[in-house]
Order: C-alpha cells, then sequence, then structure tokens
C-alpha cells in the first residue's frame, strides 16, 4: 500500500467532482468546488474520521469493501478503480461494467443539454437518464421496474406506450432493430443480465422468437431518420446521433430534427405542451 498515493488520488479525484454529481445540492455557503470528505465518507457507507485519516495517510489499510465504496462513492470509472487498488495494496476485482449511474462525464453532458431531446441507454436497452425535451417527447421511460425497464421487452410485450412511439409499418423494422441490439449485448455475455431478458422473451413473445432465429446482428443506423408519433404534435422526423461512452457501455442518444423543417418546429414546442 503506497499512502502517500492513495492519499493524493483520493484528494484529486474528491475535489474534481461536483455535488450536483452525485446529486447532492451545493449550497450557498461551499467556497471552494469539488467535494467535502464528510460528502464522500456519507456517499462511501464510512464515518468521516475513517475517510480523513485515509487522506491524511494515517489511517488503517483499507479493505476491499472500503476500497470498492470509495471508487463508488467518487463516481470512478474502471482504470480508476484499478488504480485505486493497486494503490490500496489489493488486486483489483474482475472488471464487472455497472450500469446501474451515469458516469460524472457524461451527467456534465446531459446538464449542458437541458433543450434538447437526448436519452442515456445502458447497453441493455435501459433508460438511465433522459431531458425534459426527451421526456416530452418519447415519455419517461425511467419510471420502469423489473424487465420492464428493458426497451426490448417492452416492444416485445406490446407496450403500447412504446409501440404508439412508432407508425404501425415501422414497426416490423423496429422490432428487428430491437431484437438485434440486445443480441450484442447478449453475444458479449450470455450468461448475464441480457440472457435474462433474452430467455424471458423467448417464453413470452412468439414474434420475438421468430425474429432471434434469423441471427441478425445489424439492422438499421441510428444516425438513419426516424418517424415518431406524439400524441399532441402528430409525427416527427428526426435523426438520433449518438456518444459512447466505452467505459460504462453506455449511450448518449440526441434527438434532432432538419433546420428550417416542419419537425424542427415541433421540437421547439415540446417545452409547451409537456410529457
Amino acid at each position: 500500500m503506497d499512502r502517500a498515493l492513495l492519499a493524493d488520488f483520493l484528494r484529486a479525484r474528491r475535489e474534481v467532482l461536483q455535488p450536483e454529481d452525485v446529486g447532492l445540492p451545493r449550497g450557498q455557503r461551499r467556497r471552494t468546488g469539488g467535494l467535502r470528505r464528510e460528502e464522500v465518507a456519507a456517499l462511501a457507507g464510512m464515518s468521516a474520521d475513517y475517510y480523513s485519516r485515509i487522506e491524511q495517510q494515517r489511517g488503517p489499510t483499507p479493505s476491499e469493501r472500503m476500497l470498492v465504496a470509495l471508487a463508488r462513492a467518487l463516481r470512478l470509472n474502471l482504470s480508476e478503480r484499478d488504480h485505486l487498488f493497486v494503490l490500496g495494496g489489493i488486486a483489483a476485482p474482475r472488471r464487472i461494467v455497472r450500469d446501474d449511474h451515469v458516469g460524472p462525464t457524461m451527467m456534465r453532458i446531459v446538464t449542458s443539454l437541458s433543450d434538447v431531446p437526448a436519452i442515456v441507454l445502458s447497453r441493455f436497452g435501459e433508460a438511465l437518464l433522459q431531458t425534459p425535451p426527451a421526456i416530452a417527447l418519447l415519455g419517461d421511460f425511467t419510471q420502469y421496474s423489473g424487465l420492464s425497464r428493458y426497451l426490448a421487452y417492452r416492444w416485445f410485450t406490446h407496450d403500447p406506450r412504446l409501440r404508439g412511439l412508432y407508425p404501425i409499418e415501422d414497426h416490423p423494422r423496429r422490432g428487428r432493430l430491437f431484437a438485434a441490439e440486445i443480441r450484442d449485448a447478449y453475444t458479449a455475455d450470455p450468461t448475464g443480465r441480457a440472457g435474462e431478458i433474452v430467455a424471458a422473451l423467448l417464453d413470452a413473445s412468439p414474434e420475438f422468437k421468430e425474429i432471434w432465429r434469423l441471427h441478425e446482428a445489424r439492422v438499421t443506423h441510428h444516425h438513419d431518420l426516424k418517424r415518431y408519433l406524439h400524441p399532441e404534435l402528430g409525427e416527427l422526423e428526426l435523426y438520433s446521433e449518438m456518444l459512447v461512452d466505452p467505459e460504462q457501455r453506455q449511450t448518449l442518444v440526441l434527438f434532432t430534427a432538419v433546420p428550417g423543417s416542419p419537425s424542427q418546429g415541433k421540437l421547439q414546442l415540446l417545452f409547451a405542451v409537456g410529457p
């Protein structure tokens, strides 16, 4: 264990992480950026004194459990987490990609896009974060629980809200796209979460079973022009551009319209009509 480097690393990561990155209020009395030691300690589920002693190079050797908690509290990516373990003198755990939170960098990008329809999706098609215009356009995808969190599952179990987003003549192609996307995740880890989704759909959906046997890996590109149906604004023709976080295997999808088109005018009305 290198106490000095461990303390320096924890301090550096704490000071660049902003309160809003972890869901904390900034408050009026905060004079400097970054998190306070007691905030990191609370996020990690440890005492403020224990954490302070680590940063002051006088604490005990952190256990693997404590290092995992610190990595989670400081929103470390996988490379940073592995570095933390090396400094703590413990072999890094096997890399298991987390899909249950959005990293600080992606969070800041989405926050800056408050007037643009944008959604962050996990590799399984779970909505992790949406801007208000995206909720107005698509509905709140983050409200679901269980298998219904995943787009492919909702699509093939005929969720009316998801199906109603697309003209009915586009449904066959949308189904093939959803199946191809879950196949990507399934191929990478057939016994994990994707395997659970696929097994449930093979049992519940003849439509999915028919498409799945085709073994299609690529059907269309996300940036193709797609049609969306809004209950008040009618049909919108939108492009979807992607920004991929390879560490977290998350994708930020932004929806745009051709400048000067009717669809661009409708996008600008999303705030007025609401979800």
